[in-house]
């Protein structure tokens, strides 16, 4: 049976990106040319009011009692009204605000969205990049070696900065706007969490286009270093939104907790221009960007011949790169140290080691479990380490002091092999072997047992265990002189593997 042009659709699919929702079936509609007998045959549309009949016509068969649905006057509106021309982002709210005034606020963003993607490619976490040679065809064959791989950093470094500001205009419309506009979240809740990344888009659009200005026709770019010695100071202005993004990753992750924003959110993801990511992949790309400045230039400088006029810029380039670099991520481990530091709370006050509120730098820090198989919070301070256990209090994420802090001074590491522990005092994995619960731990101690009770913590694996090996034994020689190398900032730098790569799903 052919159906109505508009009307006559069973399901009308509504797309955005690879968000897709079926609305509710409504009463069919049909026009009378789209109705046929049980012979396959069109049954012609009845005379219309006013029409002179012809005699002898087909109509004059028909049986008198014909039941013949008339022309739906929303149908034929519909189908004469050219459509308009409707950009996504409006398709999308439009579509949400719909869904929203038909549902209930329990049921909000509770459509499913298709599971399958029209174009798999589209899923990707990667982007096709192609290489400077592969861009411009005709590569001067008077280049070397050198110069073609000097060109192809050059290139990755346009592209890279091309890819951010992508993605940074991609965050501002698709996550920060619709939310805003939606009222996902409070305007307040999204400053704290997107915090100045707005300003951001600016400073790598002027990169871009000084970049971009200085090729040449055939594709190739002369010096960089004097334009990139102007562009870094810019690169101040990540201070205050990577020192942000402690507290904007602990927000977001309660936000998380509403329904309709973890709605939203997973929408999001499943959708054709996330690439699979979250959204906080796309908050830390900008601290991811920073970081690569220095290796960047560095290998643009190995491709560099010392007779090169770019030689001497890009030597000063890297050295400011890595001054900014350096200053931003000390800032920033102060920031996380006194957000952390704010969070904890005490049972007792013997608890409140004077090292404690001295710290500036949080070396490292994650989820570890104990003997008994209890998750505990473990925080290395540069000069105290704390054993927490999380807890939540009015809606917020709090870390009780578990036993007294052990000063790094005072600490004692030992690395304990697998299936020494014996784990008792439970009754969990009664059905598993020893060795299987006893892998990857290691135990922290004062010197003098009489100052408080050691710990025995355990790792999610064995890589995850040498990070906190590797930071613990690191912390002790510092504290003791020992590594004259062993600088706060250096120290700091592991925190970012440490806490990754030891926090458990919540």
């Amino acid at each position: 049976m052919e159906q109505g042009p508009e009307s006559g659709r069973r399901v009308q699919e509504i797309e955005h990106g690879d968000f897709y929702w079926a609305p509710v079936q409504r009463g069919r509609s049909y026009t009378a040319e789209s109705l046929s007998d049980s012979s396959g045959k069109k049954r012609k549309q009845e005379p219309t009011v006013g029409a002179t009949p012809q005699t002898g016509s087909q109509d004059e068969k028909e049986p008198i009692n014909k039941r013949i649905k008339p022309v739906s006057k929303v149908a034929v509106a519909a189908s004469s009204v050219p459509p308009s021309k409707v950009t996504p982002l409006k398709r999308l709210s439009q579509t949400i605000q719909r869904t929203i005034s038909l549902r209930s606020d329990n049921q909000l963003f509770s459509f499913s969205p298709r599971s399958r993607s029209r174009n798999p490619s589209a899923t990707s976490k990667r982007r096709n990049s192609k290489l400077w040679s592969e861009t411009f065809d005709h590569v001067s064959e008077e280049l070397s070696a050198k110069e073609v791989k000097r060109q192809e950093v050059i290139f990755e470094l346009m592209q890279g900065e091309q890819q951010l500001v992508d993605d940074l205009n991609l965050v501002k419309k698709n996550y920060y706007e619709p939310m805003l506009k939606l009222s996902i979240m409070s305007s307040e809740e999204l400053s704290e969490i997107f915090s100045t990344l707005e300003s951001l888009i600016p400073l790598h659009e002027d990169l871009l286009r000084r970049l971009l200005g200085m090729r040449q026709e055939d594709g190739t770019v002369h010096k960089v270093g004097p334009t990139l010695l102007d562009w870094l100071p810019g690169l101040h202005a990540y201070e205050r939104y990577c020192c942000n993004q402690v507290a904007a990753k602990a927000l977001l992750d309660h936000k998380k907790q509403n329904r309709q924003v973890e709605n939203f959110l997973r929408l999001c993801q499943e959708s054709a221009f996330s690439r699979r990511l979250d959204l906080w992949n796309f908050l830390d790309l900008p601290r991811s960007r920073l970081v690569k400045y220095p290796l960047l230039l560095k290998e643009i400088l190995k491709q560099t011949g010392t007779e090169h006029p770019d030689w001497a810029h890009l030597q000063g380039a890297i050295a400011l790169s890595q001054d900014i670099v350096g200053l931003i991520n000390s800032r920033t481990g102060e920031a996380e140290c006194q957000y952390y530091k704010k969070r904890l709370l005490y049972l007792y006050d013997s608890q409140q080691d004077a090292a404690i509120p001295c710290s500036r730098i949080l070396l490292c820090h994650g989820e570890l479990k104990n003997s008994k198989g209890q998750r505990l919070h473990v925080f290395l301070f540069e000069a105290v380490l704390v054993v927490t256990r999380p807890l939540t209090r009015e809606e917020q994420l709090y870390y009780q002091v578990y036993r007294q802090p052990i000063p790094v001074q005072y600490l004692v590491l030992e690395d304990l092999p697998d299936g020494e522990v014996r784990l008792g005092g439970s009754i969990r994995g009664a059905f598993i072997t020893g060795n299987e619960r006893a892998k990857n731990f290691f135990r922290v101690s004062f010197c003098e047992r009489a100052r408080g009770q050691s710990h025995t913590l355990q790792a999610n694996d064995s890589f995850n265990k040498q990070q906190w090996l590797s930071c613990l034994r690191q912390a002790i020689m510092a504290s003791q002189g020992e590594d004259s190398t062993g600088s706060l900032t250096e120290l700091a730098g592991l925190s970012i593997h440490c806490t990754d790569s030891t926090m458990e799903e919540e």
